[in-house]
C-alpha cells in the first residue's frame, strides 16, 4: 500500500481549495501551480508550495502536462490530484502521471479513454446491457447523412459533440428546418472547445430531467452507488441547482438506476470516483447519456446526505484501500442542495463580470457549507470560468434545504462586481420548483414568465429601508446647513465687531 504524503493539485479556484483541505486534514502536503493571473489566488495560498506554470492561456498553464508533471517531480510529489475540468478527464495526463512514477488520484488512462467520447462510450454500454438514449451509435459524416438521421430519428432532437461535455456543442432542434443551421453551429463550437467537431444525434425525450449517480470503485472490483443527485436546473445545459435527493425518484427506481451505474463502472473496470449520469422521462424511464470520469461540481451534496468525504475517498483508493460494503443509496439522512454563484449579470443575459472582490462575506449558520476560491482583496479574472463559490445547504426534508438555501444566499454578499445570488433566490422561490414538479426547461420557462418572485413583506422592508435612508439623508443636510448657517453668523459679528473698532 502507497501512503501518500504530498499531493500536487492540477487545478485552481475553489475545487483546488477544495482538495487541500481535505489533504490537510489527512496530514498530506499539498503543492499548487499557477498562471500568472493567479498569483495570488486562494488555493496559492492555502498550499505548502506553489509553483507558477505559464500565462493565462489554460493551454500554457492548467493544460500543460508537462510543465505540471515537471512540478510534480522537482516538489517531491508522490501524487497529483486533477480536480475537475482542465485535465481531470484527459487520458493522456492519467498516462503521463503513471509513466513518471506518480500515483493518479483518479481513474485509469484505458478507463477515461473509453468514456472520453460520447459515442464510444455509448457503444460501451449498449454492449454492456445499458440502456441509452435512442439516437445514432456513431458520428455522423456529412450533411447528407446527418439530414438522413435526423429524419428517422424525428423531432425534436439533440446533436451532441462527440467529445463533448459543459454543455459545449449541443443545441436542441425542434423542426427539420432549422436542422443544418443548428448542424453547423454546434459543429463549430465542438471544434472550437474540444478540437474535434463530431457530432451525433439523440431523440429528445418529453419533460426530461437530468439525474446522476455517484459511485465509488476500488482496485478490487467493488462498486458503491450513492443516492442519486437532481441537476435538471439547467441554462444553456451548464448546471445551476442541484439536490440530493431527488423528489422525482422512488425507491423502488434508485434501486434499478443504482444498478445500472454499478454495471457501467465494472464494464470499463473503473476504479476512484465517478459519475453516471442519466437523461429520465416524464414516465421514469431513464437512459445512460455519460460518465464523468472525475469528480463532480456538485459532490458536496451528496457528501452532506452521506456523510462522506468523497475526495479523501480518492485518496484512500489511490492508495490501494479496499471500499467500505454500505449501501448509500439506503443509508443517507436528508436533504442537501447546492447553489452555483457566479461572477455574471443575468439582467444582461448572464454575460460575465470579472472584477475586483472589495469585500466578502460567505454564508454561516446551522448547516451551511460554502466551497469558494475568492476572497476579499482578490480579483476575479475573465480569464476563467466565471463560477466563484458554491453555496451548501441540509435539512432534514426538501422544503427546509431550500428555505436555508435561500436564507445561506441571501447572506452571500460579494462587493465589486455583480453575482448571480438574486437570481438563484428567484428559483429557489419559483412554484415549479418549490413542489419539486420541474425538468429541464425550468429556468427557460421562468425566464419566460418573468413570475413576481417577492412578497409583501418584502414590499414593506423596502419602504421602510427607504423611508429610513431618507430620513438620514435630510437630516445631513439639516446639519449641514445649520452649520453653515452659524458660520454666516459668527462672520458677520466679526466684521461689526471690526468695523466699530475701526
Amino acid at each position: 500500500m502507497n501512503k501518500i504524503k504530498r499531493v500536487l493539485v492540477a487545478n485552481r479556484g475553489e475545487i483546488a481549495v477544495r482538495v487541500m483541505r481535505t489533504c490537510r486534514d489527512l496530514g498530506i502536503e499539498t503543492v499548487a501551480v499557477f498562471s500568472h493571473p493567479d498569483r495570488s489566488s486562494l488555493h496559492v495560498r492555502f498550499a505548502t508550495k506553489a509553483y507558477c506554470i505559464g500565462a493565462a492561456l489554460a493551454s500554457e498553464s492548467y493544460l500543460n502536462i508537462a510543465k505540471i508533471i515537471d512540478v510534480a517531480k522537482k516538489s517531491a510529489c508522490d501524487a497529483i490530484h486533477p480536480g475537475y475540468g482542465f485535465l481531470s478527464e484527459n487520458a493522456e495526463f492519467s498516462q503521463a502521471v503513471k509513466d513518471a512514477g506518480l500515483i493518479f488520484i483518479g481513474p485509469t488512462p484505458k478507463s477515461i479513454d473509453a468514456m472520453a467520447s460520447k459515442t464510444k462510450a455509448r457503444q460501451v454500454m449498449i454492449n454492456a446491457g445499458v440502456p441509452v438514449v435512442p439516437g445514432l451509435k456513431q458520428s455522423v459524416a456529412n450533411d447528407e447523412e446527418a439530414l438522413k438521421a435526423a429524419q428517422e430519428i424525428g423531432f425534436p432532437l439533440m446533436l451532441k459533440a462527440s467529445s463533448g461535455g459543459g454543455g459545449k456543442g449541443m443545441r436542441k432542434v425542434d423542426k427539420m428546418q432549422d436542422f443544418l443551421s443548428a448542424l453547423r453551429m454546434a459543429k463549430s463550437e465542438a471544434k472550437n472547445s474540444f478540437g474535434n467537431d463530431d457530432i451525433y444525434i439523440e431523440k429528445y425525450l418529453n419533460k426530461p430531467r437530468h439525474i446522476e449517480m455517484q459511485i465509488l470503485a476500488d482496485n478490487y472490483g467493488h462498486v458503491t452507488a450513492f443516492v442519486e443527485r437532481e441537476c435538471s436546473v439547467q441554462r444553456r445545459h451548464q448546471k445551476v441547482i442541484e439536490e440530493s435527493p431527488s423528489a422525482f425518484v422512488d425507491e423502488a427506481m434508485r434501486a434499478n438506476m443504482a444498478e445500472v451505474a454499478k454495471k457501467a463502472a465494472l464494464a470499463v473496470d473503473y476504479q476512484g470516483a465517478g459519475t453516471i449520469e442519466f437523461l429520465v422521462d416524464d414516465q421514469k424511464n431513464f437512459y445512460f447519456m455519460e460518465m464523468n470520469t472525475r469528480l463532480q461540481v456538485e459532490h458536496p451534496i451528496t457528501e452532506m446526505v452521506t456523510g462522506l468525504d468523497l475526495v479523501e475517498q480518492q485518496i484512500l483508493i489511490a492508495q490501494g484501500e479496499h471500499l467500505d460494503k454500505t449501501d448509500y443509496t439506503k443509508h443517507f439522512k436528508g436533504w442537501a442542495m447546492e447553489a452555483r454563484v457566479c461572477a455574471e449579470d443575468p439582467k444582461r443575459d448572464f454575460l460575465p463580470t470579472p472584477g475586483p472582490v472589495n469585500y466578502l462575506r460567505t454564508p454561516a449558520g446551522p448547516y451551511i457549507r460554502t466551497d469558494t476560491g475568492v476572497y476579499a482583496g482578490c480579483t476575479i479574472t475573465a480569464d476563467y470560468d466565471p463560477m466563484i463559490a458554491k453555496v451548501i445547504a441540509w435539512g432534514p426534508n426538501r422544503d427546509t434545504a431550500r428555505r436555508r438555501l435561500d436564507r445561506a444566499l441571501m447572506e452571500f454578499t460579494l462587493k465589486g462586481c455583480t453575482t448571480n445570488t438574486m437570481f438563484l433566490r428567484q428559483l429557489l422561490s419559483y412554484k415549479p420548483f418549490v413542489d419539486g414538479v420541474y425538468d429541464t426547461s425550468l429556468i427557460e420557462q421562468y425566464l419566460k414568465k418573468s413570475p413576481v418572485w417577492y412578497k409583501d413583506e418584502h414590499k414593506i422592508v423596502a419602504l421602510i429601508g427607504a423611508a429610513i435612508f431618507n430620513f438620514e439623508k435630510e437630516k445631513r443636510l439639516l446639519s449641514q446647513i445649520k452649520v453653515s448657517s452659524t458660520k454666516e453668523k459668527d462672520n458677520s459679528i466679526s466684521l461689526w465687531r471690526r468695523l466699530k473698532n475701526g
